[in-house]
């Protein structure tokens, strides 16, 4: 009797982390991608911007792979589309929404997807491969988030993409909470569920509630305000524009992605009846206290138009002192010290700053505790999935779910290839994971040499020493020195003696043989550098070691040339 085939499950992002979703169901080696995000990089990736995970596993099957759901249109669920779907190919399925903003993103990188990309509506049944979809409506802060309801050989699976319970949305429709229950009595073999917010107890609010909040703030305001979220936050952006509106300010949208969004918002029927937006142009025409911006950068982002602006290097939107900016946003964890920076250049200049810890300016599009409890009332599955949050939530979500009365509560990571059945649902297997970066419109891994090198130069400095030898392998001259970001120039100046000296007493002392081979001799110099330094064990600066040898006839014409001049 041949073996039950087997329903699998794996992510090669999204797990540990917020942001690079990326999630993978198969079935007999068919497999299904939900998600392709991106998500922006840190310290650890010094010059770099936009992180994208590593596809090697599922490219090499790319045959085998029948399809690309996207939940919603943020970017960390399908930011990194336009960079890797031309290596996979395969059919695309979203909702009229994100496929007017994934047009856009594909347009700007020369992609055509032509028939791939496939609208789907929610509650339209669709096929991937051995995969039975629908889509259930989800609240979120973008228009048609969906989660995807999944019919498998084995049981009925719910991905829940992001969402949350809002009474009151104000853009998009509510959570189709009947959907959920009903998909629940049918049986459910796992929810994969959100985590972003399983630390935080109670509920995540409504977007009504932050508009009369903003309404108040917003007309309290003596001079320009600038209001700054997440450009694809459209109840947001809708909120701010009626407000700046009410309180009789003209209203200015200053980044190019924050426009790209809002076209798209319209081309689908969102955002039709709004104020009127101005020209850019035209922000500097009226009064201070009748403007209102909003503009891109609520993370700090280097290239953004906030940052642009506290740096004074916006071709058109200056603010000035008195003027207030309002982060109508949370900070994405790992962004702390880069918001926190960004704040403290407005500050200084005495610019009003007013974020979430000073004033009701936000609400999340993630569930807090009571709203995953009552997901998991209407779904009751056999097994959970924590997905999408830093270690700390997954563990709390696997804690909360067996709390909740779940058979099966599992915890796995990045690269992790979970059966879920038939049989004991376990990890049997990993696949390959890890992360690519966008630069300078290439894409490279993101433990290349290149970032190494990149952290090293940042945190310890480099030493350059140059060597020239005679084709005998006596050191012509001393060796020349120079350190960058070490020390102060200074305090080197004081003991560069003492590390000429050590130098050639390492050189001096190799062999005969020794003294003609380069990496030896480099490794001498090294070790004396180290111990002419005494540098503590945790600073390792970047040593580049440069040896020329000259021959006697290079020699002679050397000094032939200066006994001319």
């Amino acid at each position: 009797m041949a073996a039950e085939k087997e329903l699998q499950f794996a992510a090669l992002g999204g797990l540990g982390e917020i942001g690079l979703n990326v999630y993978l169901y198969g079935y007999d080696d068919q497999w299904m991608m939900v998600d392709l995000g991106i998500t922006f990089a840190d310290d650890r990736l010094p010059g770099a911007e936009i992180v994208l995970p590593d596809l090697t596993f599922i490219e090499q099957k790319k045959d085998r792979l029948k399809g690309l759901v996207l939940t919603h249109a943020h970017e960390d669920h399908l930011g990194a589309v336009p960079y890797l779907w031309p290596r996979l190919n395969c059919p695309i399925y979203c909702s009229p929404f994100a496929a007017e903003v994934l047009k856009r993103k594909l347009d700007d990188h020369g992609v055509r997807p032509g028939n791939r990309l496939r609208v789907v509506k929610p509650g339209t049944n669709f096929e991937i491969g051995p995969f039975a979809c629908y889509f259930i409506g989800m609240t979120h802060s973008i228009p048609e988030a969906n989660a995807l309801a999944i019919e498998t050989p084995h049981g009925r699976l719910l991905h829940s993409g992001d969402w949350k319970l809002d009474p009151a949305p104000l853009l998009g429709e509510r959570t189709q909470a009947g959907a959920l229950e009903s998909f629940g009595d049918q049986g459910v073999l796992a929810l994969l569920c959100d985590s972003t917010n399983v630390l935080t107890p109670g509920t995540s609010g409504s977007e009504s509630e932050v508009r009369d909040s903003l309404r108040k703030l917003i007309a309290e305001q003596p001079h320009r305000v600038a209001l700054t979220t997440f450009a694809s936050n459209l109840a947001r952006l809708q909120t701010a524009i009626q407000a700046g509106h009410e309180a009789g300010r003209q209203i200015f949208v200053v980044g190019r992605s924050m426009n790209k969004m809002i076209e798209a918002a319209r081309e689908v029927g969102y955002l039709k009846n709004l104020p009127p937006i101005q020209d850019i142009r035209d922000a500097d025409r009226p009064p201070r206290d009748k403007v209102m911006l909003l503009v891109t950068g609520s993370q700090g982002e280097a290239r953004a138009a906030l940052t642009r602006i506290a740096i004074n290097q916006h071709p058109r939107i200056k603010l000035d002192a008195g003027d207030t900016v309002i982060f109508s946003s949370k900070i994405i964890p790992g962004n702390e010290r880069t918001l926190y920076n960004l704040h403290n250049l407005l500050v200084t200049r005495d610019i009003e700053v007013i974020t979430e810890e000073d004033h009701f300016v936000h609400v999340s599009g993630h569930p807090c505790r009571d709203e995953i409890e009552q997901l998991y009332r209407w779904v009751r599955p056999e097994i959970a999935v924590p997905i999408h949050g830093e270690a700390r939530h997954l563990h709390a979500h696997q804690r909360f779910a067996m709390k909740l009365g779940v058979p099966t509560p599992l915890l796995i990571e990045n690269g992790d290839l979970l059966r879920l059945a038939p049989g004991i649902p376990e990890v049997i297997d990993e696949v390959p994971v890890g992360r690519m970066v966008v630069e300078s419109e290439e894409i490279i891994e993101a433990g290349d040499e290149l970032y190494r090198t990149r952290r090293r130069l940042m945190n310890h400095g480099t030493i350059l020493v140059s060597l020239v030898f005679d084709d005998l392998g006596s050191l012509l001259s001393e060796p020349r020195i120079a350190a960058h970001g070490l020390v102060e120039s200074e305090r080197f100046g004081q003991f560069r003696s003492r590390v000429v000296e050590q130098i050639m007493d390492a050189v001096e002392e190799l062999g005969d043989d020794e003294v003609e081979e380069d990496e030896r001799v480099r490794e001498a110099t090294r070790f004396a550098l180290r111990q002419a330094l005494d540098l503590p064990r945790f600073r390792r600066p970047l040593v580049e070691i440069q040896i020329l040898r000259l021959s006697s006839e290079a020699l002679a014409g050397t000094q032939a040339k200066a006994q001319v001049a």
